[in-house]
């Protein structure tokens, strides 16, 4: 880990101070809130997107996994391609293509030029989460690490509660040409806000495609890899088809379970600083801990599908347990892997992360359609148990 000092300097050559490292901190939140809120907001709008530009449902539902498929590719490499540029100006960049890529979207004439829109958007989401998931080491102190990392990581669990829903209703209001529009102000907002409270970023040293073939050969490192991919992939091949599983307790309505998954979404942002802390203390315990839970509790909605309120509280549980996936991987790879070496750990997570929802969704459906929504929660504690991490490794220094 850095020493209690921050190792970004500002433009003048002194290190951030604690008000400008926080700014930094909620701006990249910020940048994670903006890429999520675009890569869900097809989720809310599909049926718009099919009646708008006559397309079936399901080339209409490529607007969701393309740029997920990209972000898989993109995330790995774009370290490698930008090497030793500063990483404020990447971000910054980043979010300027988002920009472009919603009013693309916005204004696209046919799905052809909606998917080219949708794959830059990929480009940007694993581009942003590359860079900005390892960020926090150097902008604020040491102590501090934790909590940083959990700010940045909320943005994945605000998207869904607040970003998502809005961009639905607007679609809803104003029709879904505006519902991609007004991420696009909100993509310029944030790049602003980059610009002016992060300080130089310059690479700490070059990524190289070798540097990353020896992370994924490292043995403990890669068993890391595979329990992240693990437990990521059985969530989503069970959360995706969480509704037809919600259809099944009996008086739940339409309304009650609109509510439970508002309520999935909020318990998870409380979930991601509820992990940050217990990771910053031992990030290999709290995954272990994340990966036990979220299997139990996948496993333990099968037979409370009879029960209204033992499936609320298992529901609103496994959005707690979620909410700290992502803040406990980052924290456990950041202390497992050489400090140099934490960019392109970072970027081959990010990659992970959206390889295995695409994956997840994908064998979730496949579980579901022939066994009913049963299977997919099977499958999905099965994978999140087989998760667990073994071999824990010093933390490096």
């Amino acid at each position: 880990m850095s020493s209690t000092t921050p190792t970004a300097v500002s433009p003048d050559g002194t290190s951030p101070t604690p008000v400008g490292s926080w700014a930094a901190v909620l701006a990249l939140a910020g940048a994670t809130f903006s890429v999520v809120t675009t890569e869900m907001l097809p989720v809310g709008l599909l049926t718009s997107l099919r009646d708008g530009l006559r397309v079936s449902a399901g080339t209409a539902g490529l607007a969701l996994t393309l740029p997920r498929l990209v972000a898989a590719v993109t995330a790995p490499l774009l370290p490698v391609v930008l090497r030793r540029a500063d990483r404020r100006q990447v971000l910054c960049a980043l979010l300027l293509l988002l920009a472009a890529a919603d009013l693309l979207s916005a204004l696209a004439p046919g799905i052809t030029v909606l998917l080219a829109a949708r794959a830059l958007v990929g480009v940007c989401i694993g581009g942003v989460w590359a860079v900005a998931a390892g960020l926090a080491v150097r902008l604020v102190p040491a102590a501090s690490v934790g909590r940083a990392t959990s700010v940045v990581f909320s943005g994945i669990a605000v998207a869904s509660v607040l970003g998502v829903p809005a961009g639905t209703f607007l679609g809803a209001v104003a029709g879904w040409r505006w519902a991609f529009a007004a991420p696009a102000g909100l993509a310029l907002a944030v790049a602003g806000a980059l610009a002016l409270a992060l300080p130089p970023l310059p690479a700490e040293r070059p990524v190289r495609i070798r540097e990353l073939g020896l992370l994924v050969a490292d043995p403990p490192i890669r068993r890391g890899l595979l329990s992240v991919a693990l437990l990521v992939t059985g969530h989503f091949a069970a959360y995706t088809y969480v509704r037809p599983v919600l259809e099944r307790v009996p008086g739940l309505g339409a309304g009650g379970m609109s509510g439970l998954l508002l309520g999935y979404g909020l318990v998870g942002v409380v979930g991601t600083f509820v992990a940050g802390v217990l990771a910053a203390r031992d990030p290999l315990r709290a995954f272990r801990v994340i990966a036990a839970a979220l299997g139990t509790v996948v496993a333990l909605l099968i037979p409370a599908a009879a029960s209204l309120p033992a499936s609320t509280v298992l529901l609103l549980l496994w959005g707690l347990v979620y909410g700290g996936v992502s803040v406990s991987a980052q924290a456990w790879l950041s202390a497992t892997v050489p400090r140099a070496a934490r960019e392109a750990a970072s970027a081959l997570v990010a990659g992970l992360f959206n390889t295995a929802i695409a994956v997840g969704a994908f064998a979730g459906g496949r579980a579901a359609d022939a066994l009913g929504p049963t299977a997919a929660l099977v499958l999905a504690a099965a994978l999140s148990l087989t998760a667990l991490p073994v071999h824990p490794r010093a933390p490096a220094v």
